[in-house]
């Protein structure tokens, strides 16, 4: 699909409805004959586990431009739990969002053939999102996929090169540059020198993954386990992997290395993201990622950036900036200024109008303003320009903490060649970009 195309054009055959909660919490459900033809959207939903149901109970089925016609798990219950949730949703809607009764399928193969689909919402577990991505990019929809984007950093560099060859949008779920104000406020002061030249910064976060070695149990039917394991390694059922039933909690898979990336990957991809808004450096890779000298140690890889920026994992929740005048630490509602020896606020209520004083003039720098992550990404795909956390941004935070992981793995410091987005000579073993895919479920080239 070209960029230049008409507004109904691309609003018919591109748009996602997205959306739901943002700083004004859920969007009211209006009645479907109140929204244009026009800009009357389908959608497919693509896991719906705790957060595959609330993009359709809360983000983006709710929406009135919506039409959520599909949804896919390979867990029966969960399935069938969110068919029914979003034929309630539809039914409120009324009019032409109730016309269809919602299609429930094991395999998102199904959703993707589907012509009268035009974009979906992927919250399958970490190890499958390379796959369903560039799949749904090679059937032209669009895509919001959760983070991590990827599992792998080669998946990171096939989905980018994805978005390209086919030209549609992309929105990963890193919602801390929309949902809190207070991140982005943070990186502005960075970014204008308001603690002076930085060259330090602590990103706090958890733990890497560790080898899967759960027992086997029994499970009761209604589970697609074979579709489930996917591209990793078969091994035997747990519930800690995928609980049965609709459940309110994160499973577990996101300890092992053969479906997740620990703490690292969940948590880090959002407050690395953030260190390398803050810092400027959307667009690069660390030319070094330095092993602690403790080969057994969970903490305190560091991350060196061409400019002389190091950014160090440190255990935790949140991050900061260490400058020369001062520095900033920030999380979600919490936010603290320190100008020298100082503190000036500590609250981000306290911050919102204070901080103004220090962001007048013609030469300030502003960043990419967004309230709601969702609305987001449905701007657009309807201008058709990039969002917040287009693909690159997405794709590159997530190979920063997968090539944290690697160390945390292998116990060596590694060097990357930006050039050829890979290890530099000597700088790593080019097998550890990647890993091995169990037949009938390769990466799609």
């Amino acid at each position: 699909m070209n960029y230049q195309q008409t507004r109904r054009s691309f609003i018919k055959t591109t748009s996602l409805a997205v959306g739901g909660i943002g700083a004004l919490g859920p969007v009211h459900i209006l009645r479907s004959a109140e929204v244009p033809a026009s800009e009357r959207i389908t959608v497919g939903f693509i896991g719906l586990g705790r957060n595959g149901r609330g993009h359709i109970t809360h983000r983006f089925g709710r929406r009135p431009e919506v039409h959520g016609i599909m949804v896919c798990d390979v867990d029966t219950t969960r399935r069938e739990f969110a068919r029914n949730e979003l034929n309630k949703i539809n039914a409120e809607k009324g009019g032409w969002a109730a016309s269809k009764d919602v299609v429930a399928c094991n395999d998102y193969r199904e959703i993707l053939e589907r012509e009268d689909i035009d974009a979906v919402v992927i919250s399958t577990p970490d190890h499958w999102h390379a796959i369903v991505t560039i799949e749904a990019l090679r059937a032209g929809k669009d895509v919001y996929c959760e983070k991590p984007l990827t599992h792998t950093p080669n998946e990171a560099l096939a989905v980018m090169a994805a978005v390209k060859k086919y030209d549609r949008v992309l929105q990963t779920g890193s919602q801390q540059r929309s949902r809190w104000p207070e991140f982005r406020r943070a990186c502005e002061l960075v970014v204008n020198g308001v603690i002076g030249e930085v060259n330090e910064v602590d990103v706090h976060f958890n733990d890497p993954p560790s080898a899967c070695d759960l027992p086997g149990e029994e499970m009761e039917p209604g589970l697609d386990w074979d579709r489930w394991i996917g591209p990793a390694p078969m091994r035997p059922y747990h519930s800690d992997l995928s609980p049965r039933g609709v459940q309110n909690v994160h499973p577990r898979w996101r300890r092992y290395w053969e479906f997740g990336g620990g703490s690292v990957m969940d948590f880090g991809t959002h407050h690395l993201d953030i260190a390398r808004w803050g810092m400027q450096l959307d667009d690069e890779m660390p030319v070094e990622t330095m092993a602690p000298d403790d080969e057994d140690a969970i903490h305190g890889v560091r991350q060196l950036y061409r400019n002389g920026v190091v950014m160090t994992h440190r255990r935790g929740n949140g991050l900061q900036f260490h400058g020369s005048e001062g520095r900033i630490r920030v999380n979600r509602d919490l936010f603290e200024l320190w100008r020298g020896d100082e503190r000036e606020f500590a609250s981000p209520g306290q911050s919102r109008l204070a901080i103004e004083r220090y962001l007048t003039g013609d030469n300030v720098k502003r960043l990419y303003r967004s309230t709601d992550h969702a609305q987001d990404f449905l701007d657009a795909v309807k201008s058709r320009k990039r969002p917040i956390c287009h693909e690159d941004i997405g794709g590159r935070s997530a190979m920063c903490c997968q090539l944290m992981n690697i160390v945390y793995r292998y116990g060596k410091s590694l060097k990357w060649d930006a050039a050829n987005d890979t290890f530099a000579p000597g700088g790593g073993d080019p097998e550890w970009l990647g890993r091995e895919y169990r037949p009938g479920y390769e990466l799609p080239v």
